[in-house]
């Protein structure tokens, strides 16, 4: 089956107005056929129309790479999974002396590691994350080593990256060009911003409210210390030649050999449980996001930076891999929508809805009530007339920024014990899902939303 292009095309620019998104390039690579298209404009303000072409900043789905380059290191056995850490860094060191001991690379791929984002201010130069590694002596646990799942946005993988310089003996910028993007043939992908080919970058962009429309980020990228965690920007095609290397046993499009049948297997099969399953997926593996839809098992790989996202969904069993870059959002129903009605002309599997609340539910509510924090994010939960409330506190100048309240108060319907909806409190949001669990004691004393943990702290 083949897509419609000329449909999909008005559709998805259908979408786009309707959301407030300026841009997208979206690729399908199915049964070995890439299809390609771009809507849109790179920035609202030159209105220089989007194509296939455009550099998009891919966030998080930077992770997938790296993990990729972690992962010929251990082909070549010069490290192991399940190895601590201060076998390849001896020097390597936070708070906890348990964690200090026992870390391992398994743990920093599946954020399990629990160790806080606490590395200061590293800089910007080429000794960005030896000074990331350096900085985290004095690092507190947000839980102890292995107990829960908790995403580290920007330190577990850059401890993974200095791994691999020190290795290489060259900076990270060096060793995933010299590792994947030139062994792949990738032209257009790049791990610096500096690298990147202005005239052909998307411009990120912000939605304060669908009345105003997108408005150009303040930001236009992230620090460097996310590098190995963020920074990655490329085109719809060469994140669907990365794509080539998942679904097809580590081997590019070329037909060369990326990473070892053996590694592309324990990429997928080693996983962790997520406490909250249902707005990516169950488990985590070592870079990806594993999915449950209607039964048959998906692998997700997503990031989001100051107004720019990445999407990627990879279909084993179809033999599929379909990916959507924005230069707005993140709004998960514009995703779910256009992946769906592209997956539903392919005859495959398609998105699963998030589960209904079930109204049946008795919970003891003080068992949630309290405060759950991280430096940077607060969540307060409370009870009303029998029913759970969350108030996120937003920093004052951010929301100030947003134009919203610094207090954001939601009701959370309950789909389980631990599960629960998060309805949006307007028209420019989506609906999210949140975890409260681990009950030891009589309270819960973690909050899980958006892939990171919280902990309680009242």
């Amino acid at each position: 089956m083949t897509i419609d292009v000329p449909r999909m095309r008005a559709r998805v620019a259908e979408l786009l107005a309707a959301y407030g998104i300026p841009s997208a390039a979206i690729g399908v690579l199915h049964e070995g056929e890439l299809t390609e298209f771009a809507v849109g404009v790179k920035n609202v303000e030159t209105r220089e129309p989007a194509t296939t072409d455009t550099v998009y900043q891919c966030g998080s789905m930077t992770k997938t790479w790296t993990a990729l380059a972690f992962l010929q290191l251990v082909d070549e056995g010069k490290v192991d999974l399940d190895e601590p850490v201060r076998t390849y860094l001896p020097g390597f060191t936070v708070a906890d002396p348990e964690a200090s001991a026992g870390v391992t690379p398994r743990h920093l791929l599946q954020h399990t590691n629990g160790i806080e984002e606490a590395y200061g201010d590293p800089g910007e130069g080429d000794d960005v994350y030896a000074r990331m590694v350096e900085n985290i002596a004095d690092a507190p646990q947000v839980f102890p080593l292995g107990h829960t799942h908790g995403y580290s946005a920007a330190l577990g993988y850059a401890v993974l990256a200095r791994i691999l310089e020190v290795h290489d003996g060259k900076p990270w910028d060096d060793v995933i060009r010299r590792r994947l993007f030139d062994p792949m043939g990738l032209t257009s992908t790049n791990s610096w911003h500096e690298q990147v080919d202005e005239t052909r970058a998307a411009t990120g962009h912000l939605i304060r409210s669908l009345a105003e429309g997108p408005i150009v980020t303040p930001v236009d990228h992230l620090p460097r210390a996310f590098g190995p965690g963020g920074t990655i920007t490329s085109t719809i095609g060469e994140v669907l030649a990365m794509a080539h290397v998942l679904l097809h046993e580590g081997t590019a499009p070329s037909g060369k050999r990326i990473v070892s049948a053996g590694s592309m297997a324990e990429m997928t099969r080693s996983r962790v449980p997520i406490p909250d399953p249902y707005m990516f997926g169950p488990e985590w593996a070592l870079g990806l996001i594993v999915c449950d839809w209607h039964g048959e098992t998906v692998y997700a790989t997503d990031g989001s930076t100051i107004g720019q996202n990445a999407r990627l969904r990879l279909l084993p069993d179809s033999d599929t891999a379909i990916a959507m870059l924005t230069n707005g959002g993140p709004r998960e129903s514009l995703y779910h929508r256009v992946f769906n009605e592209i997956l539903t002309e392919l005859g495959t599997v398609t998105i699963p809805d998030l589960p209904a609340p079930d109204p049946a539910l008795r919970l003891d509510l003080s068992r949630y009530e309290g405060v759950y924090e991280r430096p940077g994010a607060r969540y307060e939960v409370s009870a009303e007339g029998g029913r759970p409330y969350l108030t996120l506190v937003l920093d004052p100048m951010r929301a100030e920024f947003l134009q919203q309240p610094d207090r954001l108060r939601y009701e959370l319907l309950p789909v389980s014990e631990t599960h629960f909806l998060m309805p949006p409190a307007d028209s420019s949001q989506d609906t999210q899902t949140v975890a409260i669990y681990d009950f030891a004691g009589g309270a819960a004393r973690y909050l899980h939303t958006n892939c990171r943990v919280h902990p309680r702290s009242e």
